[in-house]
């Protein structure tokens, strides 16, 4: 069957394709986690072996710890067919249990590499494996929606908003398009959409923040806003206008000191003379 077909590779292939060095595979031999055989003084690799090498070398290359290592591959090769079909197959977690799925191909066309696209990261002290292929499919759907909205910016707002939210519902950490969403829906007057909008970033963003201070004061809410601009300082203390508005509200609420402080700030990073 075309899936029991061996592979002939020597120590250097195997450092080159995998990152792993003869004496990783001589353990990974012993542990029993690939089982080539020997023939006219050459180890031959099944694809069940290329798979289980090439996750080895991506969970090495990881840093994960070698106990965690082992237990995931013991998990792999126990889930593997003896066989594998024509279409190949891949990896995915669900939850703590690795599942093997069948309709991927290993094997990459342009390298010749045998391909597990995954991303390994540790979570509650269990491994965890992500199919980096549907995320990267989602990105290159997300770049396009991305670069739809802003072609249409100008001619019809309703449909960027749209294209925006497509993009970030393939991308949620695109900075871009949260930021261009946010702009919009502020303009149109929908603050609190924009708001939410805003605050969807996992990650702090200071443009976010500081748009998301304007927002807030619009809403009239300068407690908050405040220390939304407080915040984006903290992650950009370059952001000229962050220091212009916070001296603005200083001055209002009769704060005179932070008001000169922000100013000043304002001032060394625009270049501007006082008068």
């Amino acid at each position: 069957m075309p899936g029991d077909e061996m592979h002939e590779f020597d120590t250097k292939d195997l450092k080159r394709l995998f990152g792993i060095s003869a004496s990783q595979v001589r353990a990974l031999i012993r542990a029993g986690h690939i089982r080539p055989l020997k023939q006219s003084g050459r180890l031959r690799y099944s694809f069940q072996d290329l798979l289980v090498l090439r996750t080895a070398g991506a969970l090495r290359a990881a840093k994960i710890p070698v106990q965690k290592i082992n237990r995931t591959l013991r998990q792999i090769r126990a889930s593997l067919p003896n066989s594998l079909p024509l279409s190949g197959l891949s990896i995915v977690a669900l939850g703590d249990r690795i599942v093997v799925r069948e309709g991927r191909a290993l094997r990459e066309s342009d390298s010749g590499q045998y391909a597990l696209a995954l991303e390994f990261v540790e979570q509650g002290g269990d491994i965890l494996m992500i199919d980096k292929r549907g995320a990267e499919a989602s990105l290159a759907t997300a770049e396009a929606q991305f670069q739809k909205a802003l072609s249409l910016e100008d001619s019809d707002a309703a449909a960027a908003q749209a294209a925006y939210a497509a993009c970030l519902a393939a991308d949620p950490q695109h900075v871009e398009a949260r930021l261009n969403l946010g702009r919009l829906l502020h303009i149109e007057g929908r603050l609190r959409e924009a708001e939410q909008v805003y605050r969807g970033q996992k990650a702090p963003e200071p443009l976010l923040l500081y748009n998301l201070a304007v927002l807030l004061e619009d809403l009239e809410r300068e407690p908050e806003a405040l220390a939304a601009y407080r915040e984006a300082l903290a992650l950009d203390p370059e952001l000229a206008d962050a220091h212009f508005n916070l001296a603005r509200l200083h001055e209002q609420a009769g704060q005179a000191k932070d008001a000169l402080r922000h100013l000043l700030a304002y001032r060394r990073l625009t270049g501007e003379q006082g008068s």
